[in-house]
């Protein structure tokens, strides 16, 4: 279904690449007075708004642009800089300059703040979450958190300080996921670890059992936060495809689903006991190229076919069915209702069918008897397109689509696995021509994750990072970097734009449409604030408030079900996988909301404090 990002999260999950209701995870609310442009029913926005000045606010946080620079070696807290020294490969050690610290961030854990065993949340925790995201093989990306230099004890246990190398703007992000340590057996890589079961939580649900066909949460009774949990209960079943979720809510084999959209589903979910509702967040369904092998290597093949590739076809007959009137995504990285970041000429009129003709022709190709372009080789490239099994939109789109590819020129062929294959291990593999998935971002609409050069998985990098494309443009890659460090609101914008245009220009992808999240339940199992994060990133968070009309167990369908549960490698990149398991028992510094935005949660006693070293 969907690929998530690690930004909120520990995030994905963008790659990139995110309604009612007051924080999710807390009752407290963000002292930002911000507020990100969004619509209504928006859930993530440019939650990190900063005048870029000395002094200036950023996200309702303290940035103090004119405290001096501690000396290099020492965080504003006064306590070591990791560094100093460091193993050679013989053994020896050489000395090493310790980053100059930049950043620091400031949190003040909620003294009540324990983990479902009854111990304590402490720094610890933090270090060791830091270090397995950081050295696990197969993290699934380390961006933003390569710019830790240490986590430290402040001025008591409560306290922990956080220095950064670098001014880092999208650092709501970080300390997101946090792992227990007393559970882990070692910090340093958890790949081995926590596959079938995350022994631990810090929120208002712990996990009681997990299998193939079922995970049990139950009530935490150590939790500490307001969210006091009604239902003591959760059950989530996966459903193998779209139809037999429809058949489990209107049987009422479950009391809720968050089904993906597809035309007829309004039909089919008409029931005097149902209502649904959408939420437009940052879920953005878009078509991906694999730019590392296979045809979509060659530029020009691939800007060829990515010019053939008819959008309003697909807005025609696939999405206005569902959604009538609406239109087609052009932005490149982003959603035109959150923020400033999208800029919609990136891929306005981009359907140009003359024009790839005219570049493949340029380039030595022609089409041979059967219609199909061929290289100078004579050697017609076949196209394997991935998508979900059990997805009715997506096989809608293949089937109206592969046919329009073969009059252009282009031979498409389905190549598709179930949801666990597909998300978790053959796009961090790279193992897929053409992927079409929706991207579940964070409100922060940081690329880096997703599309820098050194976020491709590759042996260097202990296949690291989530950019599935393959792409790697050094320009830019540099702009992500810079993007990241930009707390001016409006020069942040611009190199995102920038981005968004080399994007397009690379045919590094094709957006296709803003997807709604649709919250779907049962009025007569379930009452409570139901569809209030239906476009949270962290969705239906809020299931310590939903009420059982009768008994004290709450069913939920999941469309996407995990094969394993680590949160640190590729097991997390699935939107699902995070919905089901990872938001619902790892806790975060900052959670997001189901209005766009970011808020301190109930692991922190108040708005941490950034600070930025001249």
């Amino acid at each position: 279904m969907r690929k998530t990002t690690r930004q909120a999260k520990v995030v994905s999950s963008l790659v990139g690449l995110t309604l009612i209701a007051a924080a999710c995870g807390s009752s407290k609310t963000s002292t930002s007075a911000t507020t990100p442009a969004t619509v209504a029913t928006t859930a993530a926005g440019a939650g990190t708004t900063t005048a870029g000045t000395t002094g200036a606010t950023a996200a309702g946080t303290t940035v103090a642009g004119t405290t001096a620079a501690t000396a290099a070696g020492t965080t504003a807290a006064g306590t070591t800089v990791a560094g100093g020294s460091a193993t050679t490969a013989g053994g020896s050690t050489a000395p090493t300059t310790p980053a100059k610290p930049a950043m620091t961030i400031t949190m003040q854990l909620d003294p009540k703040a324990v983990w479902d065993d009854g111990t304590p949340i402490t720094v610890d925790d933090f270090k060791c979450t830091v270090d397995a995201v950081l050295h696990t093989t197969g993290s699934l990306s380390t961006v933003g958190w390569d710019q830790i230099i240490s986590v430290e004890k402040g001025k008591d246990a409560h306290e922990i300080v956080a220095t950064l190398k670098s001014v880092y703007a999208p650092y709501k992000n970080l300390f997101s996921g946090l792992l227990e340590k007393a559970k882990i057996k070692n910090c340093s890589d958890v790949s081995t670890e926590l596959q079938d079961n995350i022994p631990f939580s810090a929120r208002p649900y712990k996990l009681q059992a997990f299998s193939k066909t079922q995970a049990t949460l139950v009530a935490n009774d150590k939790y500490w936060g307001a969210e006091k949990p009604i239902a003591k209960t959760i059950v989530m079943v996966p459903e193998a495809d779209t139809d037999t979720e429809i058949a489990a809510i209107k049987s009422g084999e479950v009391a809720f689903d968050f089904p993906q959209a597809y035309s007829g589903i309004t039909d089919a979910l008409t029931d005097p006991n149902i209502k649904f509702t959408p939420g437009y967040g940052t879920n953005f369904e878009d078509i991906f190229f694999n730019q590392q092998s296979g045809p979509f290597a060659d530029a020009t093949f691939r800007q060829a076919f990515a010019k053939s590739f008819d959008r309003n076809l697909v807005l025609k007959t696939i999405y206005n069915p569902i959604f009538p009137g609406a239109p087609l995504l052009n932005c490149g990285v982003w959603v035109p209702t959150i923020g400033k970041w999208c800029n919609d000429a990136d891929f306005k009129n981009f359907y140009d069918p003359t024009a790839a003709a005219k570049l493949l022709t340029d380039a030595g190709w022609k089409k041979g008897a059967d219609g199909f372009w061929a290289d100078k080789t004579g050697k017609v490239p076949t196209i394997r397109w991935i998508i979900n099994t059990g997805n009715k939109r997506r096989e809608n789109t293949q089937a109206l689509m592969i046919p329009e590819f073969a009059k252009s020129g282009f031979k498409v062929v389905a190549d598709n696995c179930d949801s666990a294959c597909y998300f978790q291990k053959r796009l961090p593999a790279l193992d897929y021509d053409m992927a079409m998935y929706i991207t579940t971002a964070s409100p922060d609409p940081t690329v880096t994750s997703i599309l820098a050069c050194d976020s491709i998985p590759s042996a260097a990098n202990n296949n690291a990072g989530q950019n599935t494309a393959g792409w790697c443009d050094k320009d830019a890659s540099a702009l992500m970097k810079q993007s990241d460090a930009e707390l001016d609101l409006t020069k942040r914008e611009d190199q995102i734009h920038q981005i968004g245009a080399l994007i397009a220009k690379d045919a590094v992808l094709l957006p296709l449409f803003q997807f709604p999240n649709i919250a779907a339940w049962r009025t007569d199992k379930l009452d409570g604030p139901i569809d209030a994060d239906a476009a949270n990133y962290q969705a239906f968070q809020n299931i310590w408030a939903w009420k059982p009309k009768s008994g004290d167990t709450i069913t939920i369908g999941a469309e996407q079900w995990p094969d394993c549960l680590n949160p640190i490698t590729e097991c997390a990149n699935s939107s699902w996988y995070e919905w089901l398991i990872g938001f619902k028992l790892l806790p975060n510094v900052w959670d997001t909301t189901g209005k766009g935005d970011y808020a301190f949660s109930s692991l922190v006693s108040a708005e941490p404090v950034v600070k930025v070293l001249s």
